[in-house]
């Protein structure tokens, strides 16, 4: 074990014996009720994790909850555009298209989750079916709805394993890059004996102090 690699399992070890593990526990809690929540519940958390690409944790909060249950109601691009637009969202034409797409999964995407037995498969699926749901989003969204064993990769996590000497920075995320880093993190996560949902929040904790969904 190289000294890099010891420091970030001794730092992660330290912090998880400090009342941040009460928070992240209760949050990974909150997320674990999803798996008994309802299609529109989960429709509503995947609209979010839409939002999320190159946007601000804070801000897509904000956006999440000031549109609401608007979510539930609305069927075109146009109208969830102009609701991103007056929330001061940037990207509100492309990802308004996107949850325009995302609508046709608002009545039956619980059953969808259900009938994927694995984790790794059902990431695929939505990678493949749900635009604007890249490697990173997919992960987020299976995270907040409670699946525990796929890794949230964005740049606060590719920093933290390249200032420890884990991994060298990728220019580009691709598929394979993404996939040899999620390996970098299970390793870390399996000998902290924590799953990779909960390494993501005391890592996001370690770069902004705040433990957010």
């Amino acid at each position: 074990m190289s000294p890099s690699r010891h420091e970030l399992i001794a730092r992660i070890q330290s912090t998880i014996e400090t009342p941040v593990q009460s928070t992240i526990e209760k949050r990974l809690l909150e997320f674990k009720k999803f798996r008994t929540a309802t299609n529109h519940d989960i429709f509503k958390e995947l609209c979010f994790c839409i939002l999320t690409a190159n946007c601000s944790a804070e801000m897509c909060l904000k956006v999440h909850e000031a549109i609401g249950d608007r979510f539930l109601t609305t069927d075109s691009s146009m109208e969830f555009t102009r609701m991103l637009k007056e929330n001061k969202y940037r990207f509100y034409n492309v990802r308004g298209s996107y949850l325009e797409e995302s609508c046709q999964y608002r009545d039956n995407i619980k059953e969808i989750l259900d009938e994927h037995e694995d984790e790794l498969n059902l990431r695929e699926w939505l990678v493949k079916n749900v635009k604007g749901l890249g490697y990173k989003e997919a992960s987020h969204f299976l995270r907040n709805v409670g699946y525990e064993n796929l890794a949230i990769i964005d740049f606060h996590v590719i920093d933290i394993l390249c200032d420890h000497a884990l991994i060298k920075k990728p220019k580009t995320l691709t598929k394979r890059r993404y996939l040899q880093v999620e390996d970098v993190l299970r390793g870390i996560s399996e000998e902290l004996e924590i799953s990779l949902a909960a390494l993501d929040l005391y890592l996001w904790y370690f770069e902004t102090g705040k433990i957010l969904k």
